[in-house]
C-alpha cells in the first residue's frame, strides 16, 4: 500500500506574538482594497441608473459580481496555499496582481457609455479586488498566533473604515469643496464621480505595494513535504474540484459560521444595492438621475457611507475588548442587532442629517461583520489549508449576494410596490437574525485576553523556530 501523502504543517509550531507595526504594515493594504469597494459600493447603482437601468433591474446587474466571487476567492485561496517564492512569499504575489488589475478597473469604470459595459465592468473590478483581499484574510492566519488574530483583524477593519470613509465621500467632497460639477447630460457620469475613482485607482495600487514591500511571510516549516503537497495537488482543474468539493467538507465552525454570514451579507447587499434608489425617492422624493435633488441625494449616501466605515474603523478597536469581557459570539449578536435598527430606521426618517444616526448602528455591525466571524474561523482550520478555506468561506458571502440579485428586484417591485426603502427594512431584520445564529457557533478558540491586548505588544518580531526568510 502505498503511503500517505506528507501534509504541510507550517503552523505547528509556536507563532511570535508581532509588534504594532508588523501588524499595521501587513494590514495597511487593506486601506487601498476598501478604496476600490466603497467607490463600487457607493457608485455603481448610481452609474447603473445613468445608464438607464430601471431599478428593479439594479439587483440583478449586481450578480456579475458575486458570479466571479464564486470562482476568483476560492482558486486564488488554492492557488496561494501553494504557493512560494523567497523573495515575494506566499499571498503577496496575488495582493499585486489584483492589486494591478483592479486599479486599472477604477480607471476604466467611470468612462463607461452603455449599460452593459458597467455590468461588464463590474465584473472585472470586483474580480480583481477580490484577487487581492482573499490572502489578506489568509495572511493573518499565517502570520498571527491565536491571542493576536482578534486584533489582526479588527487592524484590517480598521483600515478599511479609514478607507472607505475617504472613498465614499470623495464625490461629494469634490463638488462641496472643489466646486467640481456632481449633475451631467443623460447618460453621462459626474465628473466628481469620475475623479473619485481616478484617485482609488492611485490608491489601491500605492496601498498593496506599502504591505508587499514591508510585511515578511514564513516559509513553510517543512519545504520538502511542501513541495510535495504541491506536485501531488497541481493543475487548475483540480484546484477547482477542491475548492467546490471543499463545501461539503467544512469544519463545524465553518459550518454554523455559514448560515451566519448568508445573513449579515444579504443585509449588507440590500443596503449597498438600494441605498440610493431608497434614499433618493424616500426622502429627496425623486427618481430622475438628471435632477439636482437626485444627485445631492447619491452624493449623500456616498456621506452616509462613509460615516457608517469612520465608526467601523473606530470601533474596531474596541472590539477585542468587548469580546474578552463578553465573548466573541454575544459581541457579534450586540453588533449586528445595532446594525439592524439602524438600516430598520431608515423607514421613520425625513431629514437626511438624521441617517448619519442610523449609519452609526450600521457601522458597529460592519466593524463585527469583518471581524469576529474570522477570528472565530481562523483557529478551527488546518494550518495547511487557510488560504483555500478562507477562499471557500467566501462562499457565504458570494451566495447571498446572488440570492440578492435574483430575489430582491422582484420584492422590491411586486411586494413592496417600487420602494426600495422597504428592502432596507428587510435587511435590517436579516441582520439581526444573523446576530442570533451566532450564538450558537462553536468558537472553541475564543481567548479570553487583557483588554491592553496584542496592539501594545513589543515582543521580539521573530523569535520562534520557524523564521521569515532572509531573503524576503
Amino acid at each position: 500500500m502505498a503511503s500517505a501523502a506528507p501534509t504541510v504543517t507550517s503552523a505547528a509550531v509556536h507563532k511570535p506574538r508581532l509588534t504594532f507595526w508588523q501588524i499595521w504594515n501587513m494590514s495597511f493594504g487593506f486601506l487601498g482594497i476598501q478604496f476600490g469597494f466603497a467607490l463600487q459600493n457607493a457608485n455603481v447603482s448610481r452609474i447603473f441608473e445613468t445608464m438607464g437601468a430601471n431599478t428593479d433591474d439594479i439587483a440583478f446587474l449586481w450578480l456579475a459580481a458575486p458570479t466571479t466571487g464564486l470562482l476568483v476567492q476560492p482558486i486564488i485561496g488554492y492557488m496561494s496555499d501553494r504557493t512560494w517564492s523567497p523573495r515575494w512569499g506566499r499571498r503577496r504575489p496575488f495582493f499585486l496582481v489584483g492589486a494591478i488589475l483592479a486599479s486599472l478597473a477604477l480607471l476604466v469604470m467611470p468612462n463607461v457609455t452603455a449599460l452593459w459595459m458597467a455590468a461588464g465592468m463590474l465584473w472585472v473590478m470586483d474580480s480583481s479586488i477580490n484577487i487581492s483581499m482573499e490572502p489578506f484574510r489568509a495572511l493573518v492566519g499565517d502570520l498571527l498566533p491565536s491571542e493576536q488574530r482578534t486584533t489582526g483583524f479588527a487592524a484590517q477593519t480598521f483600515f478599511i473604515g479609514v478607507g472607505a470613509i475617504v472613498a465614499s465621500s470623495l464625490p461629494w467632497m469634490f463638488t462641496n469643496w472643489l466646486g467640481i460639477s456632481n449633475t451631467a447630460a443623460a447618460g453621462t457620469i459626474p465628473l466628481s464621480v469620475k475623479y473619485a475613482f481616478y484617485i482609488g485607482g492611485v490608491v489601491f495600487l500605492l496601498a498593496v505595494l506599502w504591505t508587499v514591500f514591508n510585511t515578511k511571510e514564513y516559509p513553510p516549516a517543512d519545504m520538502e513535504a511542501f513541495e510535495e503537497e504541491k506536485r501531488r495537488t497541481a493543475g487548475f482543474l483540480n484546484g477547482l474540484k477542491e475548492s467546490f468539493m471543499g463545501i461539503f467538507d467544512m469544519p463545524r465552525t465553518m459550518q454554523q459560521l455559514a448560515v451566519v454570514q448568508f445573513f449579515s451579507w444579504l443585509a449588507l447587499f440590500a443596503m449597498w444595492i438600494y441605498s440610493t434608489p431608497a434614499i433618493t425617492s424616500h426622502i429627496y422624493h425623486t427618481t430622475d438621475t438628471t435632477s439636482k435633488a437626485y444627485n445631492e441625494g447619491a452624493d449623500w449616501v456616498g456621506v452616509c457611507f462613509s460615516v457608517y466605515n469612520g465608526v467601523s474603523a473606530v470601533f474596531a478597536l474596541l472590539l477585542p475588548v468587548l469580546a474578552r469581557y463578553t465573548s466573541r459570539r454575544v459581541t457579534h449578536l450586540l453588533c449586528l442587532t445595532a446594525g439592524g435598527l439602524g438600516l430598520i430606521s431608515i423607514y421613520f426618517i425625513q431629514d437626511p442629517k438624521l441617517l448619519l444616526l442610523s449609519m452609526v448602528g450600521v457601522g458597529i455591525a460592519w466593524a463585527s461583520i469583518l471581524s469576529i466571524p474570522y477570528a472565530m474561523l481562523a483557529g478551527s482550520l488546518p494550518s495547511n489549508k487557510m488560504g483555500y478555506y478562507m477562499g471557500v468561506f467566501n462562499f457565504f458571502i458570494v451566495i447571498p449576494q446572488m440570492v440578492a440579485g435574483v430575489t430582491l428586484g422582484f420584492f422590491t417591485k411586486h411586494v413592496f410596490n417600487d420602494q426600495p426603502v422597504f428592502t432596507l427594512v428587510l435587511g435590517g431584520c436579516s441582520m439581526i437574525i444573523s446576530g442570533l445564529l451566532a450564538l450558537r457557533v462553536n468558537d472553541a478558540d475564543d481567548v479570553r485576553l487583557p483588554a491592553t491586548e496584542a496592539l501594545t505588544a513589543e515582543a521580539p518580531a521573530y523569535d520562534s523556530p520557524v523564521q521569515p526568510d532572509p531573503r524576503v
